[in-house]
């Protein structure tokens, strides 16, 4: 019977999840909307809360904890941080692209000065943070993935 206190299902989760979201990044197109980097965003911010709420759930379990808890609690914060940076970097793409749109409705002339890192760029940081946590969860017993 498995251990229903073991964090390999939610970290089994997590990784799937991150997996999926970093599939959907790499599709997204040139010419992205604002609604679907919304929709990333959020997704990244969701990881870092289950992240979150299993260090939460972990932390207090025991008075000393042992190396292996300890790592595992490690582990799971770099997860969590991960996931936050990811956001961060998924909501500077998606004001860089609002300035930039800006901008270019604001030229007077056809020179238009456009401010950078681009969007992409912030995307593929955000992709390259995304692609850290599954090997961080080391959850063997993945799931198929449930990706769209």
């Amino acid at each position: 019977m498995p251990d229903p206190t073991s964090p390999a299902p939610v970290l089994a989760r997590i990784a799937s999840d991150a997996s999926c979201l970093l599939q959907a990044l790499r599709a997204l197109p040139a010419e992205r909307d604002a609604s679907t980097l919304t929709v990333h965003i959020t997704d990244a911010q969701d990881l870092a809360d289950a992240a979150l709420r299993l260090f939460s759930t972990r932390s207090p379990q025991a008075s000393r904890p042992s190396p292996t808890d300890l790592l595992l609690l490690h582990r799971v914060a770099q997860i969590a941080k991960a996931a936050q940076d990811a956001a961060a970097e998924l909501t500077a793409a998606l004001a860089r692209a609002a300035e930039n749109q800006r901008r270019q409705a604001a030229a007077t002339s056809r020179r238009v000065v456009l401010i950078g890192p681009t969007p992409q760029q912030f995307i593929e940081s955000a992709a390259d943070l995304l692609d850290r946590i599954p090997a961080l969860c080391d959850a063997r017993d993945r799931p198929e993935s449930p990706c769209h």
